[in-house]
């Protein structure tokens, strides 16, 4: 069975990046992918701590098995050309066996769900009448933005990130996310990468 494993920084992602996998795969034709729970770090313990790097990527490899590790982190204020850059080549003097891509969301995970907002419109409390901002990925509260156009109440990671990825128009956040389609790309290379069952 096919099998991605993530690495991932925030509990919204936790939930809702398995959601994301699953529908990229299935519009592949891909029904018999593992996606088990990401493996969540504290991002700038990851990042700074050798010790935590390596052991949330070994943790990750042996969970993957010959499959795939995808790292999906916010850039938060970082270059996320560079962060990406400088996370794999430390991976890969830990991993060398492994299967590995490195995703880096510019500023957080949200602003894909900004490129593709307008078929949100009216999902999880939004407005009816929502349209994406013209660069999302250059708003750098995206979660804010979303909270600002929900009629009653505000934007919860936890419940509404998973529940608004569902629904996502895939096609139309790879328009207006650069990072957005990179993860994709990874996904859908990695699915063609697997051997098919048997």
């Amino acid at each position: 069975m096919r099998s991605i494993v993530c690495i991932v920084e925030g509990d919204g992602e936790v939930k809702a990046v398995p959601v994301l996998l699953r529908r990229i795969a299935e519009a592949r034709g891909i029904f018999d992918l593992n996606v088990g729970m990401p493996i969540r770090v504290h991002r700038d313990q990851f990042l700074r701590r050798e010790d935590e790097f390596r052991r949330k990527l070994l943790l990750a490899a042996a969970k993957a098995g010959d499959g795939q590790v995808i790292v999906l982190l916010d850039a938060d204020d970082d270059c996320p050309v560079d962060l990406a850059r400088d996370i794999a080549a430390r991976a890969g003097n830990i991993v060398p066996h492994v299967r590995l891509a490195v995703v880096i969301a510019r500023h957080e995970y949200e602003a894909w769900l900004l490129a593709g907002a307008n078929s949100l419109a009216g999902k999880r409390g939004l407005s009816a009448d929502l349209e994406a901002p013209a660069d999302g990925e250059a708003i750098r509260d995206a979660k804010g933005w979303l909270s600002n156009h929900i009629q009653s109440g505000r934007y919860h990671e936890v419940s509404d990130q998973p529940a608004l990825t569902a629904v996502l128009d895939i096609d139309l956040a790879c328009a207006g996310s650069r990072s957005f389609r990179k993860f994709v790309k990874e996904c859908e290379g990695a699915l063609v990468a697997f051997p098919t069952a048997e």
